[in-house]
């Protein structure tokens, strides 16, 4: 076996400044920033995602003719579901992240239906459209992409936020080949633990679907599943029964796919411990575990952090509003009201 290239001095330099990052998310966090914009200021151009509470639109700025992702979430359906603190608590985290391989709060603002979120327009598409289109990864692809996963819940982490719906619809391609975490809506600022069953299910940690409390190890368990399924087309565990699903996550018996390099397999059995305490992430040694870990030896976190690493993939991205990478989907239309719904309960927003 080969020395590690990422050094515990590496890991002690890169603390400092993940703590300076952490200072910049703590300030953030405590500041409510106003916007002058308004859902008038952009032209809408298409639709090309929907989710649980709305809708995300492709809008271009009338002023700087910038474009951006708009995520429309509308308020009744997030107070039908008792979600006002989690969309409250989405928005914060968003305005305070600053961070290459995350996504972050352009603006926002609400009117009389609606909370409105403005992202920066990733013109690459989803990961999932790309494992969909291929079928799997070659291995270099993936540690590409599961190196900047790593880097980006380091930070998470760092700034006590743990992220709780890892999965390939969540990361975003960009016009360079590099990846944005994005969709914090299950995200949660941590003290010690939570039990909040939340996540997608083949992606849930057994900690989660046994309801014992939780931290951050739950995101390592994801890593783990997010790399299998870069590799293999599919994730680790899966069935159409959710509770034939949760009793093999329990179980925590997968088979690897022939020709699954051996170190990347050996990665993915010490991300999938079913016991949180012996979890690989989790352990004395954190995230360095991770980092230094014979899979990685070839990458240099530094070039990747900074975005000057090699890419092996780049998606093909024609402008800056290209929309060719997105499916497509129904384009909905914005209802009006003249009558201010739930002004109380999105007063913080």
């Amino acid at each position: 076996m080969s020395k590690s290239s990422y050094t515990s001095q590496n890991h002690l330099d890169y603390s400092r400044y993940l703590e300076m990052l952490k200072e910049k998310f703590v300030r953030n966090y405590t500041d409510t920033p106003t916007f002058d914009k308004t859902v008038e200021s952009f032209d809408t151009i298409k639709a090309i995602g929907n989710g649980a509470y709305g809708e995300v639109f492709l809008v271009r700025d009338k002023r700087t003719f910038t474009y951006h992702a708009m995520k429309v979430v509308e308020k009744s359906v997030v107070v039908e579901r008792r979600q006002e603190k989690h969309m409250i608590q989405e928005k914060k985290i968003l305005q305070c992240i600053e961070f290459p391989l995350l996504v972050s709060l352009d603006m926002a603002f609400k009117d009389n239906l609606y909370l409105y979120f403005i992202l920066p327009y990733i013109a690459g598409g989803e990961m999932f459209t790309y494992i969909q289109k291929y079928g799997n990864f070659s291995d270099s692809l993936t540690k590409f992409y599961a190196s900047q996963v790593v880097l980006a819940l380091e930070y998470l982490h760092y700034c006590t936020v743990v992220h709780r719906d890892i999965k390939p619809e969540n990361i975003l391609i960009d016009a360079n080949g590099y990846l944005k975490l994005c969709d914090f809506g299950f995200c949660k600022v941590l003290k010690k633990k939570t039990w909040t069953l939340c996540g997608t299910p083949e992606y849930l940690a057994p900690e989660v679907i046994l309801s014992k409390g939780y931290s951050f190890a739950v995101d390592w368990w994801a890593l783990g599943v997010l790399i299998f399924e870069m590799v293999a087309g599919n994730p680790p565990f899966i069935s159409s029964d959710p509770n034939k699903l949760y009793e093999r996550i329990l179980d925590g018996h997968y088979k690897c796919p022939d020709g699954m390099n051996g170190e990347c397999k050996g990665l993915i059995k010490l991300l999938l411990q079913v016991d949180p305490t012996k979890r690989i992430g989790s352990l004395k040694g954190g995230v360095y575990d991770i980092k230094s870990h014979q899979w990685f030896n070839d990458i240099d976190w530094q070039l990747v952090l900074h975005q000057r690493a090699e890419v092996p993939f780049v998606p093909t991205c024609t402008s800056p509003g290209d929309t060719s990478n997105f499916p497509e989907i129904n384009q909905p239309k914005l209802k009006k009201s003249s009558i201010c719904l739930y002004e109380k309960e999105f007063i913080d927003f």
